[in-house]
């Protein structure tokens, strides 16, 4: 049987949107001050977790979304531990149309059958798609089809790893869909976990799954981070 890839999961930093409550998707925002704080603390704690000659083992690449959220946070981490920084789309947040740039209440206001479908997440209802002039917003994607997309990336990405150890740097989306496929719950289960910025999330993946090691270790953080969703 192929030895588990160890996996060390990831949201990124802090950002202004974040705190205001704002959807983000595809739109690429940067850390704010409290993010950079954050990605350096992570960074730090990670070297010294996983040095060459530490009991967890040393860290063999860092993949990370390309968005420069998740992209500012992995860089950190690539300065403090020497391993390799690989970007890929694969990872990015959840795609969400005509909601990105807007905040919860503005999204309830415009379209309340659309945001009744988001807060019961229903698994194959899409955001709304943008208007034309916002070509730059990313297509609205179903539940469904994030989770299609993250468990592909997943397995191309730990596949390789057999063994060691790597670390995925995403958003509030993806860690939920990895926390979702490593305890098998549903896509509609309400959510009881936390999905804090900079955050510590541990997993096994081999090819017949997914297992959960560890969640939300914030000790790194001196208890800061926000949890919200909107990544």
């Amino acid at each position: 049987m192929q030895q588990p890839t160890r996996i060390i999961a990831v949201r990124h930093g802090e950002t202004a949107w974040n705190v205001d409550t704002r959807i983000q998707g595809h739109l690429d925002i940067p850390l704010n001050d409290t993010g950079r704080w954050q990605a350096q603390r992570l960074g730090q704690a990670l070297a010294e977790r996983h040095s060459a000659d530490a009991e967890a083992g040393r860290i063999t690449a860092i993949y990370s979304s390309d968005l420069q959220r998740a992209r500012q946070t992995a860089e950190a981490i690539r300065l403090a531990t020497g391993a390799p920084l690989n970007l890929h789309p694969g990872l990015r947040e959840r795609g969400f149309g005509a909601f990105e740039g807007l905040t919860y209440a503005e999204i309830e206001q415009r379209w309340p059958q659309d945001a009744l479908h988001w807060r019961k997440r229903v698994p194959d209802w899409a955001p709304p798609p943008a208007a034309p002039d916002r070509a730059v917003v990313a297509p609205g994607e179903s539940l469904l089809q994030v989770r299609e997309r993250i468990t592909h990336t997943l397995a191309a990405l730990a596949a390789p790893h057999a063994g060691q150890l790597i670390v995925l740097v995403a958003h509030g989306g993806v860690m939920d869909q990895l926390y979702r496929l490593a305890t098998a719950q549903d896509l509609q289960a309400p959510r009881s976990w936390q999905l804090g910025n900079a955050a510590l999330n541990h997993l096994l993946w081999t090819p017949e799954g997914m297992s959960l090691v560890g969640w939300a270790d914030t000790s790194h953080l001196e208890g800061q981070g926000l949890d919200e969703t909107s990544a």
